[in-house]
């Protein structure tokens, strides 16, 4: 395999069709297997598993550059222009954004857009990108 490999994610969620609706219609990811228990979907060429799970739901955060980051939360990378163009999306769809898109560490080694939504579910997504992915890890 060439690249990154792809991640894998399952995760808990209280209603399958709210999550075919939203990760699969207002983030356009696509869907692959599913069952009555479980979708799986296409997570910017990861993937990531909707698990039917109605009790799950619990909401920490941790302060992180002047704003409560929820915790836990996953996400993904994406280029500048593909950040603006989701936020855009997620804007016009009416998504409640946790912290709106923003740049956090500006002028900074980690200096990044980033944004913080909610699925139907609760569970917090976090989208971000560098000017320069390649001090993703710079310290």
């Amino acid at each position: 395999m060439q690249g990154l490999p792809p991640f894998h994610l399952a995760f808990p969620v209280t209603s399958l069709e709210d999550a075919r609706a939203f990760y699969g219609r207002t983030l356009g990811c696509p869907e692959g297997r599913s069952s009555s228990h479980w979708i799986d979907f296409n997570f910017f060429g990861h993937q990531i598993v909707a698990h039917l799970a109605p009790d799950a739901g619990r909401h920490i955060t941790n302060p992180v550059d002047g704003d409560d980051v929820p915790v836990p939360h996953f996400g993904v990378v994406l280029s500048l222009e593909d950040f603006d163009r989701l936020a855009a999306r997620l804007k016009q769809a009416g998504v409640r954004f946790v912290i709106e898109p923003h740049v956090r560490f500006r002028g900074e080694v980690g200096e990044q857009a980033t944004m913080f939504f909610r699925d139907p579910s609760g569970n917090a997504l976090e989208l971000k990108a560098f000017r320069d992915v390649g001090r993703l890890f710079s310290r």
